[in-house]
């Protein structure tokens, strides 16, 4: 069933079907009236529906419940210059449409955020926003980012989507777009969630890339056509991002890095949080370094950000160093092993002790190593050979 106020069927971009037509351009009207997220507009449209705030924001004769004398002269202000039916307009000339809630393809995991989830989305591209939400995460860090921040950004995104899941990010300088084109590059899916409207690429320096993610994936908002950024539309942009995905991974974020926001809208929202570690001395890892510990997973690769997002089973590979041809011998024989001094030879009454076997275990085993080409006999005595002392592949780093 649909909440109160949702159109109950419909096609994105379109006048929905059933008579509710209305109701469509009703929440296009608001977008031009509520700023996102706001909760007591939320509240209005789940109470009365959105036909009914639009009439009321019309008439301008009775307030809506809860609203200063100020904040409602400001509301009216806003709705004498909203015209939905220019909006729609204007979207279509730029290739998008609007998805509001209760229509097929509305991703449903935004209701998640209650009075505070869009009123709709605009969007641009051609694939279904809700599939590709089913399947995707977040990958959001830092504008002003380092190398290793970007390269590991891109890297995620790139295996990421190879495997089949969609990123998301912001669309900003930095993690979000080493995060698309990394997506890109690979062929795979990507989604730029922006905070201005879908016709006006922010930043402008990003305007080939977020054309191209319209081309190829999707880019979407929740203003309307033409809206321009501000500090807390970006904020407030964050929590659509979290809401969206299956989890959200942080590369690098200072201390006071908006994708923080993102991350702990995404903690609050019961999705998965996860976090890059970068180096402890970087002041702008250390924002994620902070996340990691308190509740976000370290995740260094897509397998292990797929382990907590993805399906039950698919699992990260275990993590080990290679595997040397000493691994491989009989336990007791590497035990003989072990207890020849690393430079100098042995007699086998010592070694037997050191390996706590008998005298004749102990030759058995030594032939057998010397076989191997481990040992060597000196007259009495066994050594180890170079192949024993250095082995091949390398050590272990107690050695």
């Amino acid at each position: 069933m649909s909440r109160a106020g949702e159109p109950a069927d419909g096609r994105p971009g379109r006048e929905p079907a059933g008579g509710r037509g209305d109701e469509f351009l009703a929440r296009i009207f608001l977008t031009r009236v509520l700023e996102p997220g706001d909760e007591t507009g939320g509240r209005w449209v789940r109470e009365l529906g959105a036909r009914q705030v639009v009439s009321r924001l019309r008439d301008g004769a009775e307030p809506l419940p809860g609203v200063s004398g100020r904040r409602w002269a400001g509301l009216l202000a806003r709705a004498e210059r909203a015209v939905p039916d220019r909006d729609l307009a204007v979207a279509r000339d730029a290739g998008a449409r609007f998805v509001c809630p209760g229509t097929a393809e509305w991703p449903r995991q935004l209701d998640d955020l209650g009075d505070g989830r869009p009123l709709g989305l605009w969007v641009r591209g051609p694939a279904d926003l809700r599939m590709w939400a089913l399947r995707s995460v977040a990958v959001v860090g830092a504008r002003a980012c380092t190398d290793y921040g970007a390269h590991m950004a891109a890297t995620l995104s790139a295996e990421l989507a190879e495997r089949g899941w969609v990123v998301v990010s912001g669309g900003a300088y930095g993690v979000d777009g080493a995060a698309h084109r990394g997506a890109l590059g690979s062929g795979g899916a990507t989604v730029a969630v922006l905070a201005c409207g879908v016709d006006r690429p922010y930043p402008r320096g990003h305007t080939g890339l977020i054309t191209r993610i319209a081309e190829q994936g999707l880019v979407i908002g929740e203003l309307p056509p033409g809206d321009h950024p501000t500090a807390s539309r970006f904020i407030l942009r964050n929590r659509v991002i979290a809401a969206l995905t299956r989890g959200t991974v942080v590369v690098e974020a200072a201390h006071r890095s908006g994708s923080l926001v993102t991350a702990r809208a995404a903690r609050r929202l019961g999705r998965h949080t996860m976090g890059v570690p970068g180096p402890a001395t970087s002041g702008r890892s250390a924002g994620v370094h902070e996340l990691l510990r308190q509740e976000a997973v370290l995740v260094t690769d897509a397998a292990e950000v797929i382990e907590l997002v993805g399906d039950m089973g698919e699992l990260a590979p275990d993590r080990r160093g290679p595997v040397l041809p000493r691994d491989l011998l009989d336990p007791a024989a590497r035990q003989v092993l072990d207890a020849l001094p690393a430079r100098a030879a042995a007699g086998v009454d010592g070694i037997a002790c050191g390996a706590r076997t008998t005298r004749d275990d102990a030759i058995a085993r030594l032939y057998e190593l010397r076989a191997l080409g481990y040992v060597e006999r000196h007259g009495d005595d066994w050594k180890l050979t170079r192949q024993a002392v250095i082995p091949v592949g390398g050590g272990s780093d107690d050695h």
